[in-house]
């Protein structure tokens, strides 16, 4: 989970929007004919378990539902289609997280829940772009000195990363056009 990318089309869900569980699955389903106990079954109650993942299975907003519980912390139940044993391992990891449809998003403009890597790669890309340090503000909603700093931090970063790659250039020998012409 430290590097990942998506598949598809999924657009990261904006801070406080709950909108897309108006599209879910199990939401779809008749109260009447959908008992919401099967989201929360113990583990040995595999039928029910795989009922619930079934719906799931189908549902257009699953990632969405996956996320809001990652980063909720809500480990109870079956959400996103997976069970909380499975999302374990997910909930120790998502401060790791980087995902660049995410960044990409921020750098769009959206108002996105974002890790602490996420936000390094924001102020990253925004440098990169030639963003002033005002609009890399705006994104990341901190102040434009805070900005500055992190623009700071990534000057240094591409500096040592330029200067690292000089030092192992120079270590390997001279290169392929270094070496002159046979007589």
């Amino acid at each position: 989970m430290t590097n990942t990318t998506n598949a598809g089309h999924h657009i990261p869900r904006t801070l406080g929007d709950q909108t897309w569980q108006n599209h879910a699955a199990c939401g779809a389903v008749p109260r009447h004919l959908l008992d919401p106990e099967i989201f929360f079954a113990e583990p040995e109650e595999t039928d029910r378990i795989r009922a619930a993942k079934a719906l799931c299975a189908q549902c257009p907003v699953r990632r969405h539902c996956l996320d809001a519980a990652l980063e909720n912390g809500d480990r109870a139940g079956i959400r996103g289609g997976m069970t909380e044993q499975e999302r374990a391992p997910l909930h120790s990891r998502i401060a790791k997280r980087l995902d660049y449809s995410r960044v990409n998003a921020a750098l769009e403009g959206r108002d996105i829940h974002l890790t602490k890597h996420e936000r390094r790669a924001v102020a990253r890309a925004a440098y990169l772009a030639g963003t002033p340090a005002d609009g890399l503000a705006r994104i990341l909603k901190i102040t434009e000195e805070h900005a500055q700093k992190r623009y700071r931090e990534v000057r240094e970063a591409l500096g040592k990363r330029t200067a690292n790659e000089a030092i192992t250039k120079a270590a390997d020998g001279p290169g392929r056009d270094d070496l002159g012409t046979a007589a």
